[in-house]
């Protein structure tokens, strides 16, 4: 062996030496700690599927700014999001990815027809979960002891619509189309039920889907009928197209959606004018009525542009799930599971308090109303902060 090989494996040894030395000296300080979001980021609905995303990504960006410790180690965060395509059979291909991926919790589903399959995976898996927008009551009256939601349900939300259609709008006759979705034939099931309590008569139920934007041969149909309110349960994908063939075939009769339909982007798709005058509800406050809402609306915005619907929620649902952790101190499901139960907090959108099945107590409804190209306050019913304006 030469002089010059000799040196080389010298030099070659010295720095593997060091490099491993340089490795025990800075080991990771952090655990990563795994949380899942799952909504849809692509198709008609993806914006408001991104709303939740980044909801959930800017509370998890702030609560790792605080440098928290559980357990004994100092801890990371990390979002891992789903696309689910608002698509059931896609949403439970993405539960078991959440459940392979070793989440410690999960954010969403947005839709209640994701939603539902999806809890019974998270469920055997043992694993919370923490819908910010899933509104039919059938996710919480399933049994399980792991599922939540952040805003009020559609037996609370549908009731609210039949009585003010009814007792404010003055509707006598109505017509009901819904997207055969849960969320949409739930919504429309609870509305009708409000509807004819209040003395209103159903004179035509009609029928769509989630990926539709062609009405016309439903509202020729709606027409002949000469209702004086079309109550529409869906997304606004749908509802927005739905308003503007009204108009364009002549339809006179009031528009009333559901929390769906009350975005920024039903607004552009129906158009201002036919979008005028419409009236939708949503589950919670208005968000400048909203406890830390001008705040969260400052820091969303500058990070991700315009709030759609349920970003506050899911800001919420994330602080709700990581709070538990740090009262448990513990990040197993297991252990912190019986605090998430227990929560009592005031959140972005307004007090969180869960009861037995894990649906939120005292949840409002506000009603709005297109008026000028934007949403305007009605009333909100319900609630520990109900206003009028």
């Amino acid at each position: 062996m030469t002089r010059r090989t000799l040196l080389g494996t010298g030099l070659s040894l010295l720095l593997a030496v060091a490099v491993a030395g340089c490795d025990k000296q800075a080991p990771s300080s952090e655990t990563v700690i795994k949380i899942g979001q799952a909504s849809p980021l692509t198709g008609p609905q993806a914006h408001l599927g991104k709303d939740n995303d980044n909801g959930a990504r800017l509370a998890i960006e702030e609560q790792n700014a605080k440098g928290l410790t559980i357990g004994g180690a100092k801890v990371r965060f990390e979002l891992v999001s789903e696309d689910d395509q608002a698509d059931p059979k896609t949403g439970t291909i993405v539960a078991q990815k959440m459940v392979d991926a070793k989440v410690a919790g999960v954010i969403g589903h947005l839709n209640s027809g994701t939603t539902i399959p999806a809890s019974k995976i998270y469920n055997d898996a043992g694993i919370p979960q923490i819908s910010p927008s899933a509104t039919n009551p059938k996710y919480t009256q399933q049994g399980y002891k792991g599922v939540f939601r952040v805003m009020a349900n559609d037996v609370q939300q549908g009731k609210t619509l039949g009585e003010y259609a009814v007792g404010k709008l003055g509707a006598k006759k109505i017509a009901i189309i819904d997207d055969r979705t849960a969320y949409g034939q739930g919504l429309a099931d609870e509305f009708e039920k409000a509807a004819k309590a209040s003395g209103a008569a159903i004179v035509g139920r009609e029928y769509t889907s989630d990926r539709s934007t062609e009405f016309r041969a439903i509202l020729t149909n709606v027409k002949g009928r000469q209702p004086d309110l079309v109550f529409y349960g869906g997304m606004d994908a749908q509802a927005g197209p739905m308003v503007a063939q009204m108009k364009s075939l002549g339809i006179k009769a009031k528009f009333l959606g559901g929390d769906g339909a009350q975005s920024q982007e039903f607004i552009k798709l129906a158009g201002r004018a036919a979008a005028e005058g419409v009236v939708a509800s949503s589950p919670g406050l208005p968000l400048d009525k909203m406890p830390g809402g001008k705040g969260f609306t400052d820091r969303f915005t500058a990070k991700y542009g315009q709030i759609q619907i349920y970003a506050p929620y899911a800001y919420d649902a994330a602080t709700t799930l990581i709070e538990a952790m740090v009262k448990a101190n513990s990040t197993q499901p297991a252990k912190y599971l019986p605090e998430l139960a227990k929560t009592s907090r005031q959140g972005v959108t307004g007090p969180i308090a869960f009861d037995d099945r894990g649906d939120l107590r005292n949840g409002p409804i506000t009603l709005y109303v297109v008026k000028g190209g934007k949403w305007d306050t009605l009333e909100t019913v319900g609630g520990k902060a109900a206003e009028k304006k």
